[in-house]
């Protein structure tokens, strides 16, 4: 009688695909960054998919590719500069303006803009987001349209919680944005400040902290105080704008700069025929040309300030929506 053979039976185990292989991935990159192991083991691997930041992600407008057109400016700004946005900025304004002007002295910058900008990002933040960071900014990155930004931006997340923010405070916008000013995580963790003086920037749960935030972002992105965004101006019909044509390629956001004419002390604008309506700018102070419905609508010189404010979000549509939202709240 032959001996029975018994064979056993050891289980496979496929290699993870798909999400479950980049959340690996991902590990290993913060690993790489020096990211506690306690923060990656307790916040990546169990990450799900975020389906509905992807759809939000691929559905954002866009022209077509090489397109010129460029959309009318005053449609926006009736969506972005309501009566209800102004009236509810001028009340907040008023109330908070002591607030206001202890950081406009520490950072220069004017109490007007921030609040334009705080009501812009989060309706004077009634509005934050939702979506948890960690999730949005992972599936982001694994859909890989822009991949290195996402994955730095998950990075600094982590990061984050490294320096002592509880996970349950990384809530925002699909995109990764948080907290009152909006900011991206690395943003975060460079240039969150603290506005009410208790010894820490809590971007989420303090308004003044959130507003002195945005402070330091404009004034890290080279803020000037004492001089306003810009002034809107009369264009003389005879101007030769061939003549005033920037010839400098920006390193970022360059069909927004494009735009944007050479740059002229508004004193040289008087003496060729652009002439600001308001005397809130000095004849020394230099000043580019920007026409955003064309040579028939609205006319505006523009200072370094409203760069500032492109920097922030890169878009004239925003910075001029700001600025326009920051003076009807100041009553200028």
């Amino acid at each position: 009688m032959q001996p029975v053979q018994t064979y056993i039976t050891r289980p496979t185990y496929a290699a993870p695909t798909g999400f479950d292989a980049y959340k690996l991935y991902l590990a290993g990159r913060a690993r790489s960054a020096g990211i506690r192991e306690a923060t990656i083991q307790a916040n990546v691997l169990g990450l799900d998919l975020n389906r509905r930041a992807i759809q939000l992600d691929q559905s954002q407008p866009g022209g077509p590719p090489n397109s010129s057109y460029i959309p009318p400016f005053a449609p926006y700004q009736r969506d972005h500069v309501t009566p209800t946005l102004i009236r509810r900025g001028q009340d907040r304004y008023a109330s908070i303006y002591g607030n206001l002007a202890r950081i406009q002295a520490r950072y220069g910058v004017d109490p007007g803009i921030l609040m334009a900008i705080y009501g812009h990002e989060t309706s004077y933040g009634v509005v934050t987001g939702g979506f948890d960071l960690l999730e949005a900014l992972a599936s982001l990155a694994y859909e890989g349209r822009r991949r290195a930004m996402f994955e730095s931006e998950f990075i600094s997340a982590l990061r984050l919680i490294d320096m002592g923010v509880p996970r349950w405070r990384l809530k925002g916008s699909y995109a990764g944005a948080t907290g009152y000013p909006q900011f991206m995580p690395s943003v975060v963790v460079r240039l969150r400040a603290d506005g009410d003086g208790d010894g820490y920037a809590d971007i989420w749960g303090s308004e003044s902290d959130g507003l002195a935030s945005i402070a330091n972002y404009l004034r890290n992105a080279g803020w000037k105080p004492g001089v306003p965004w810009g002034v809107a101006a009369r264009v003389s019909p005879t101007l030769n704008r061939a003549a005033i044509r920037s010839t400098l390629r920006a390193p970022r956001c360059e069909r927004v700069y494009a735009r944007h004419s050479r740059w002229l002390t508004v004193g040289q604008w008087r003496s060729i025929g652009v002439v600001p309506y308001s005397s809130s700018i000095s004849d020394q102070e230099v000043a580019t040309l920007l026409e955003p419905d064309g040579p028939n609508g609205t006319a505006y010189l523009l200072t370094g300030n409203y760069r500032a404010i492109l920097d922030y979000n890169c878009s004239n549509f925003y910075a001029l929506s700001v600025g326009l939202l920051a003076n009807a709240i100041t009553r200028r």
